[in-house]
């Protein structure tokens, strides 16, 4: 059977002043080494999904591990063992690329030889080598994406979330970030990703779950899924099926 890096169960959210719950007793595995995708419209409950599982938010009910260890109870443990590439670009803007993964670093505890090691195989990774020493604020937004991806990375997380990472870019760099995903995933990084492309989940998740309103609706592989739902031609049909046609503008 395999490991499981990531364990949720029943978790539930409302925010104040919310006249529905943002999460509904929502169940969650991870297999270590398995990129998980994680899909719906907008307003699903995805991101509230990450903030919580990423620690940043807590829950009004349910339980959740990470290799074992409860986040509520020992939160920094988990805190150094956990990457997060959020949605909005969490750099300093006026910073360059290097200045911003040595800050970033150090608040993860990466000192010296190893923190100079490390951001230099991290800009590598995301091909931004030539462009360390420029300030953020001068960068395209598929370079802003990739650095943003480089900060999430650095401190080599065991457990990666990564919330629409290849939002509004070009397509180089979304190969890009795709492959260094699918690279680390080879080195065995547990990955939960979050997308509205069909295609990016078809190609790099193992698993998928189909969110909608605050619930899981279908979770298994791709395959599995559309076996059991003939009438939809791929993942797109599926979820369309599962989730309507309204447009969602929140």
């Amino acid at each position: 059977m395999p490991y499981l890096a990531l364990e949720a169960h029943g978790l539930a959210h409302r925010y104040p002043g919310a006249s529905q719950p943002a999460l509904h007793g929502l169940d969650l595995t991870l297999h270590k080494g398995e990129i998980f995708g994680l899909l719906g419209p907008n307003g699903a409950g995805k991101t509230t999904t990450i903030s919580i599982l990423s620690t940043i938010l807590k829950p009004d009910a349910g339980s959740l591990t990470m290799n074992g260890i409860d986040p509520w109870r020992h939160r920094q443990a988990v805190r150094r063992i956990i990457g997060l590439v959020p949605q909005e670009i969490a750099l300093y803007p006026s910073l360059t690329t290097r200045e911003n993964l040595r800050f970033f670093g150090r608040l993860q505890n990466l000192r010296g030889r190893h923190l100079r090691r490390r951001i230099d195989a991290t800009l590598a990774a995301v091909g931004l080598e030539q462009r360390a020493d420029q300030p953020i604020a001068t960068f395209s937004g598929g370079m802003k994406r990739r650095a943003n991806l480089a900060v999430g990375l650095l401190h080599e997380p065991q457990v990666l979330f990564l919330d629409e990472p290849t939002v509004g870019i070009d397509p180089q760099s979304r190969q890009l970030i795709l492959e260094q995903i699918e690279a680390f995933r080879d080195q065995g990084t547990t990955m939960l990703y979050t997308t509205h492309s069909m295609e990016e989940a078809q190609r790099i998740c193992g698993r998928v779950a189909i969110m909608d309103q605050g619930r899981i609706l279908a979770q298994d592989t791709v395959t599995r899924l559309l076996a059991g739902n003939p009438g939809a031609a791929d993942l797109g049909e599926l979820f369309l099926h599962l989730t309507g046609k309204a447009l969602r503008d929140g």
